[in-house]
């Protein structure tokens, strides 16, 4: 049997279960109907169906992944003994999926939660940070009037007259003539301070010197201020220069020091562990004999490290309940991000785990697809941030822009990812309830057409080739859209990325 064929006979089988259920719970609307006529209970029915007909495709999927199912691990028989952090996981005590963009809004919340810490960084230690006061002007930019030009300062009307081997270099100092009397020039080099009572200065391919005369003149008329930087054109001290929350770029670093900063007002970078849950995967080598190879511990680092986060090298835990509680227990990172185990299988234990240490779960499920069962935990009110992300390659994707993203902003001190549209250059279905993460690939408009983005193929649960083409993952809306329509983008962290060829993926 194909994995589309498996695929399939799950969804049906599961469909099956449900219209059964629905078929009861039809029959007990129609005599509610009947006794109250109470719109509010149709709508309650339709919203039970609809979650049970989610959580059957949920299962559906799990079983038709690529990916081993988590409680089938071929390596290691199941063990039926409880663990020491385990406790009972019904979907009767689990919290209702959140929508999509509520549960970005809640996890850029619980980021924002608490006061920044500050830290003054050298500025060779400030890149890539994000500032935690506004950068104001410590100096007039430029401090001084300067020239913009090599060529001659001239005062008044020309022809001028001047003296031969006197020069004002860059960072020279004072001005070997305190002021420049009418109708003299003297040479002068770009960014050297002009003389006072400097009328313009004339570009050395404009001026024409007669040597035999000792006379400046020019071949171009000189307009009053022509090629001077006066005195705080760029800005006065005390200007604020960029404004807090600017991540520190290159160029940043550069505005910093030509201001006369020496060191900045920084957030320092979040610090993330990540835990890599689960006994079917391998750290090196071919996929052989039911293991299959950890695609998340060595993605989901720099990934993170390119959302402006500190982190350590990922651990690996297996199906290991009592692992799991001392990594969570003795971490001192400021989120944690586990990768699987977040279902209710006999060894998903991170819900029970997360019960046992009386963490609050801020979100636990989200109505989105690739990503369903992610969650979000505060471990305890001084304590760290948790994200779970499934186990399967895209669907972590998912949770990390969903949650992670958010979240770290708020930890950084970053205003989160602005929402922009675009217009996609093709048909994309949708779930019928859910939002759904496409990846994209931006495309230039051709013949004058507007820029556009193109879906990816291989853009299932556990599949990672769309992704790595991608540089955005389109939201899309329930029920999916039609070619030609905008849809919100997010952004990849490096996007633009290479200038992708469609080639095999779209």
């Amino acid at each position: 049997m194909t994995l589309d064929d498996a695929e399939e006979l799950a969804v049906e089988q599961a469909l099956a279960l449900v219209g059964g259920r629905n078929h009861a719970r039809d029959r007990a609307d129609d005599q509610a109907r009947e006794r109250a006529g109470d719109h509010a209970r149709d709508r309650a029915g339709d919203d039970a169906r609809d979650r049970a007909d989610d959580d059957a495709r949920d299962r559906a999927d799990d079983q038709a992944g690529d990916q081993v199912p988590h409680n089938q691990n071929p390596g290691k028989p199941a063990d039926p003994r409880p663990t020491p952090c385990s406790t009972p996981s019904t979907s009767a005590s689990r919290a209702p999926a959140l929508p999509w963009d509520r549960a970005r809004a809640v996890a850029a919340r619980a980021g924002r939660g608490g006061p920044l810490a500050v830290v003054r960084l050298p500025l060779d230690r400030a890149l890539g940070h994000v500032l935690a006061e506004p950068l104001a002007a410590l100096t007039d930019l430029p401090s001084f009037d300067t020239s913009a030009m090599d060529g001659w300062a001239v005062a008044g009307p020309g022809p001028w007259t001047y003296e031969e081997g006197v020069s004002l270099l860059a960072g020279g100092g004072e001005s070997p003539t305190a002021r420049l009397p009418d109708g003299t020039a003297v040479r002068i080099a770009t960014g050297a301070r002009t003389p006072a009572d400097t009328t313009a200065v004339i570009r050395g391919e404009h001026a024409h010197v007669d040597e035999a005369r000792g006379l400046l003149s020019t071949r171009r008329p000189v307009g009053t201020g022509q090629d001077i930087r006066p005195r705080g054109q760029e800005c006065r001290s005390g200007d604020q220069l960029v404004p807090a929350g600017t991540v520190v770029t290159p160029a940043v670093l550069g505005l910093a020091a030509a201001a006369g900063y020496d060191a900045l007002p920084a957030v320092p970078r979040p610090r993330v562990e990540v835990l890599v849950l689960g006994d079917e995967l391998l750290a090196a080598g071919l996929p052989h004999d039911g293991l299959i190879r950890d695609a998340l511990g060595p993605m989901l680092g720099p990934w993170l490290r390119a959302l402006g986060a500190e982190v350590s090298g990922p651990r690996r835990l297996g199906d290991d309940a009592e692992a799991l509680r001392e990594a969570l227990t003795s971490s001192d990172a400021d989120l944690i991000v586990t990768t699987g185990g977040t279902a209710s299988g006999p060894v998903d234990h991170v819900h029970p785990v997360l019960a046992a240490l009386g963490a609050e779960l801020l979100v636990d499920g989200v109505t989105v697809r690739p990503g369903h069962p992610m969650l979000l935990a505060r471990l305890s009110p001084e304590g760290p941030c948790l994200v779970g992300l499934p186990g399967n390659p895209l669907a972590a994707v998912s949770g990390l822009l969903t949650l992670a993203e958010p979240l770290l902003a708020g930890l950084a001190g970053r205003p989160t990812q602005d929402a922009y549209r675009a217009l996609v250059h093709a048909d994309v279905p949708g779930h019928p309830h859910h939002t759904r993460l496409v990846p994209v690939v931006h495309r230039a408009g051709r013949a004058g057409g507007r820029d556009h983005v193109a879906p990816l193929r291989y853009n299932g649960p556990a599949m990672l080739r769309g992704i790595a083409a991608a540089d955005g993952l389109a939201v899309v809306p329930a029920g999916g859209v039609r070619s030609g329509t905008e849809v919100e983008i997010l952004d990849l962290p490096w996007a633009p990325a290479t200038p992708w060829t469609e080639g095999c993926f779209t």
